[in-house]
């Protein structure tokens, strides 16, 4: 195994906890545990009771059983609990995948869902959303790029970092199309329950599909990234048990004062939704009325779920933009290339309070710097 560094999160260690306004969170506003507690009226006394012994390595049954309820047609015994997501998707692609097996991956993406099965030694087809199509997917190429040794079709959706929520028919058509070539389909479905029209929530891919394995967290829709509670809703009963015997070599298992929380928040996940919904709503019209004055500087592409969006910087080069904006005025941006977009793009993260303040001073930047040459 040769894992190459991870750009976003380099890039975020670099700059995060420095900078005034981080305008590019992929999370949620959070909150506190004293939050958390006041949801139910003897939570308190109860945290303070819980046993801090080893967890299952599975995670709690109690806690199983409340991520279960996300679903339609899961159990308990379906769901393994991880240490956020990116656990789960280390221990997916090292239990679904061998060295030169071939894996399909909606791109852009987060690095590591192609990273961890490129250090594995795996070919890796990136299945491109793009900006022409405002970042929708061409399922007849996903079909005319199926070999003989794909093993596993990687999808994203709602999208990070577009926002983009693929359509209703082109979900299923996807399912079957893996169903038909006996295809894992890891469904990265972090943003599910952040959709701007409820309508239009997708089910989840493992309630459709015997072969697919969703991926679960509370970091994102609930605000709960300090929890590092993520997990993997399957049926698959081969795939389960691979996963629960590596997981054995990586966190064994999980923080009991934060499954104790998880599953508290996870009884009230509606109410941590709705919450979280309101901000993100509020914010992406201030966006749209940003960008719509500068359209001559920036392509927006409108999201339609989620905290997170792709917009284009016209002229000038997009890295060198961020750098400037960081450096100078303190709001963090991230350029596309962390995500292997060359197309100047940058991700922008409207799902925290704070985000009016933090486009304020993009506009005394832009304001300040407008005869600059990157602009």
């Amino acid at each position: 195994m040769n894992l190459k560094p991870f750009k976003l999160e380099r890039y975020f260690a670099a700059y995060e906890f420095n900078v005034q306004y981080t305008l590019c969170s992929s999370d949620c506003e959070a909150v506190t545990i004293n939050d958390l507690l006041a949801l139910e009226p003897d939570a308190r006394e109860t945290f303070g009771q819980h046993w801090l012994g080893y967890t299952e390595s599975q995670g709690a049954p109690s806690l199983r059983g409340e991520i279960a309820r996300v679903y339609e047609t899961m159990q308990p015994e379906h769901i393994l609990v991880h240490t956020g997501a990116e656990e789960a998707i280390f221990l997916f692609m090292h239990a679904a995948l061998s060295a030169g097996d071939h894996i399909i991956v909606h791109s852009p993406c987060y690095q590591s869902l192609f990273q961890v099965a490129e250090s594995i030694g795996c070919e890796i087809s990136r299945w491109q959303a793009r900006e022409e199509n405002a970042w929708a997917l061409d399922v007849d190429e996903l079909c005319r790029m199926i070999r003989p040794n794909t093993r596993v079709i990687v999808v994203n959706t709602p999208h990070n970092p577009t926002g983009f929520l693929i359509s209703r028919a082109d979900f299923f058509r996807v399912n079957e199309i893996a169903r038909e070539h006996n295809i894992i389909l890891f469904s990265d479905e972090v943003y599910r329950e952040a959709e701007y029209d409820a309508a239009l929530r997708l089910p989840a891919a493992c309630d459709v599909n015997e072969n697919a394995v969703s991926l679960g967290v509370l970091s994102k829709t609930y605000g709960l990234p300090g929890l590092r509670i993520g997990w993997i809703a399957a049926r698959n009963e081969k795939m389960y048990a691979r996963m629960a015997g590596l997981k054995d070599y990586t966190t064994i298992c999980n923080s009991a004062p934060s499954e104790f929380l998880a599953e508290l928040a996870l009884r009230h996940r509606a109410t941590l939704a709705r919450r979280n919904l309101e901000i993100i709503t509020h914010n992406v019209k201030l966006l749209d009325a940003f960008f719509a004055e500068r359209a001559e500087m920036f392509e927006w592409i409108r999201p339609n779920a989620g905290p997170i969006a792709f917009p284009k910087l016209k002229r000038g080069d997009v890295a060198e933009f961020c750098h400037e904006l960081v450096t100078r005025a303190g709001v963090l941006l991230l350029p596309g290339m962390l995500f292997e977009d060359e197309g100047n793009h940058f991700r922008i993260g409207f799902g925290r309070k704070n985000m009016p303040e933090a486009l304020a001073k993009v506009e005394e930047f832009l304001t300040r710097q407008k005869r600059t040459p990157f602009l």
